[in-house]
């Protein structure tokens, strides 16, 4: 059988609404052309409250593929109730989680029959013969991770060929807390294991098996790891191979320029260069090119002397140009040099942010029954401060 996964089309993404859009049609679409079945870890959207405009274009999305006729079905759920033999199975992410008995947005297109949430649950999906049963485990609090996974059920069936699906931070993907899960303490005995919520393709080992990133559909935090084609991953069961397939997506450049010893005048000399060359360099789509300034000003000059609001409206009808220079500020910590040195460079801004403030907690002796990352989504659920914060309240105090 041959098994699309496709994840993190992140739809509603400010930033980059169109794209989020057009990229992650392009890729249901082709994976729907020459797979059997397509399998979805997570991030469809980039909001745990999508608008209506784009939950609309999710229904879009989904309705023509699940219109599609399929060599393979779906035979068998373990969750609540199937509404489609369709087998396009997704688990929702970090992005889509809300609270534990709350109705998040994968679940209603999975109650709209357009796919089949596999959250906690297993599918099985046949073609001919052959069986392919999928468990899933959605995107979930890092801490909480390990005690959710003893909480299954994976009862495998050896005549099937067996799929283990999350959307998870681990620590051989981000080594930078010890409370990540390792790989190896993944359930042993699938056939392949498959993970969304990094952004760039992946290819490990797990227990001897592959362990399959496709990365995200979409550009979101442009970071060097980013500059990669967009795609998905197509694996053949019969084979046990897989090939990535890529799709239009804009093409994404970062450049770095060390600025130790120069004055702010002979840094934007610079600038202007590197980006005139390679605004001529680039073909295609309105390419995406960050430049990020890194290093020490010439003695006698500060951050706030270089002025780079200049270049960040030029060539706007050609490419989108993103000049920074967050990495020379003066001042200095341990989150931030963290963040310099790469160390965090697949972490997304929410998850680092948990850590930061998970740590907080733990050094000022945190001892309340809330969990951290709960309070964390909690205090950031509102634009609202005074909103926020009685959320959190209410929480914490109730029984």
């Amino acid at each position: 059988m041959k098994i699309a996964i496709l994840s993190d089309f992140h739809l509603g993404y400010e930033r980059f609404f169109d794209d989020a859009y057009t990229q992650a049609k392009e890729a249901l679409n082709k994976a729907s052309e020459v797979a059997d079945m397509l399998i979805i870890p997570g991030d469809i959207f980039d909001y745990r409250k999508p608008e209506p405009e784009v939950m609309a274009q999710a229904v879009e999305l989904f309705r023509d593929i699940s219109q599609k006729n399929y060599p393979a079905k779906v035979v068998e759920y373990t969750g609540k109730r199937l509404y489609t033999d369709k087998p396009i199975i997704a688990i929702p992410g970090t992005h889509e989680r809300r609270a534990e008995d709350s109705v998040d947005s994968v679940d209603v297109l999975h109650l709209a029959g357009l796919l089949v949430e596999v959250n906690k649950s297993k599918v099985v999906v046949q073609k001919g013969n052959e069986k392919v049963s999928v468990y899933g485990l959605g995107g979930i609090a890092d801490e909480r991770f390990k005690s959710a996974l003893a909480d299954l059920d994976l009862s495998l069936d050896k005549n099937t060929f067996n799929i283990f699906m999350i959307h998870q931070t681990l620590y051989e993907l981000l080594p930078f807390s010890e409370e990540f899960t390792h790989i190896e303490e993944l359930p042993e005995g699938f056939d392949l294991y498959v993970n969304g919520h990094i952004h760039n393709r992946l290819e490990l080992k797990c227990h001897g098996k592959e362990f399959l990133i496709p990365g995200s559909t979409v550009l979101t935090q442009l970071k060097g790891v980013e500059q990669e084609e967009k795609g998905f991953i197509l694996y053949d069961t019969e084979t046990n191979t897989h090939t990535f397939h890529p799709i239009k997506s804009r093409h994404f450049s970062l450049i770095k320029i060390n600025i130790d010893g120069k004055e702010p005048k002979e840094i934007k000399k610079e600038i202007a260069t590197v980006l005139e060359n390679k605004l001529n360099s680039e073909k295609g789509n309105k390419p995406i090119i960050k430049v990020e300034i890194t290093g020490n000003l010439k003695p006698g000059f500060k951050p706030i002397d270089l002025d780079i609001s200049e270049f960040q409206s030029i060539q706007k009808e050609t490419a989108i140009v993103e000049v920074t220079k967050s990495n020379i500020k003066e001042e200095d910590s341990k989150a931030a040099e963290e963040l310099r040195s790469g160390v965090v460079e697949n972490m997304s801004i929410h998850d680092f942010g948990v850590s930061i403030f998970t740590e907080k907690l733990k050094s000022n002796n945190y001892s309340l029954k809330v969990n951290p990352t709960k309070l964390f989504d909690i205090l950031s659920s509102d634009d609202k401060k005074e909103v926020a914060v009685k959320k959190a309240i209410d929480e914490i105090f109730k029984e």
